[in-house]
């Protein structure tokens, strides 16, 4: 069966943005000048409008430790400002498989386990988070269909075009139900970044949470006209 394009964001359940990296300005936010977190969605689009940026989209891009500090590896315009947390642990950051979003200076998109994640200078962002959804297209293995365990829940799988998606629940799901979400769509990987706390920016499609007190975000802007 040949792979369709998913339909654009829909009552179905799901807030939906999908990027295209190759055309499209997609960065990954903690701090600001003065190496103070962003924290919230607000306070990122306030102050890219400072920059003559008009934020398109925004969501929060993975769990977070005391100060807003990210949890695991962070990568920004390059750089490595917190390293990749191979560690065991408690928690949906340590289910085994986790792993790795990242995007490449040629335009490149990617979701990997923590186990296959390779540094190179060509990575240009990246966040570390956990459980892996979906990987080469197998669902997490801790996964059960009809399990109790129900949130808000948002991530970022990888289309077979390049595209990359992102999704939250309008309502409270199970990591399955999330997880098949994203092979529905056609994500061969695809990676959980938070629960109950996410929130979603996308004023195109009606849908505008500013509030919250993150770590890292994900935001897509173009220039203010």
């Amino acid at each position: 069966m040949l792979w369709k394009a998913p339909r654009p964001a829909s009552a179905d359940g799901y807030v939906r943005y999908t990027v295209d990296v190759r055309r499209q300005d997609l960065r990954l936010y903690w701090q600001d000048d003065r190496q103070q977190p962003l924290r919230s969605i607000a306070n990122l689009r306030n102050w890219l409008e400072g920059q003559g940026q008009r934020l398109v989209f925004a969501t929060n891009a993975g769990m977070y430790k005391a100060n807003n500090v990210p949890q695991g590896l962070f990568i920004q315009n390059g750089r490595v400002l917190n390293p990749l947390d191979t560690t065991r642990g408690a928690g949906n950051f340590y289910l085994k498989p986790n792993g790795v979003f990242y995007t490449t200076s040629d335009g490149q998109a990617q979701v990997c386990s923590t186990e296959q994640f390779r540094y190179s200078r060509r990575i240009r962002y990246a966040t570390q988070s956990g459980p892996l959804l979906l990987l080469h297209g197998r669902m997490h293995p801790a996964f059960r269909r009809g399990a109790a365990n129900l949130n808000v829940r948002n991530g970022v799988g990888v289309l077979p075009n390049g595209q990359v998606v992102f999704a939250m629940s309008r309502q409270k799901v199970s990591l399955y139900e999330f997880a098949d979400y994203f092979r529905r769509l056609g994500c061969r990987n695809a990676l959980y970044l938070d629960g109950f706390v996410s929130r979603t920016y996308l004023p195109a499609k009606g849908w505008v949470q500013t509030d919250g007190d993150f770590g890292v975000l994900v935001g897509v802007t173009e220039p203010m006209r």
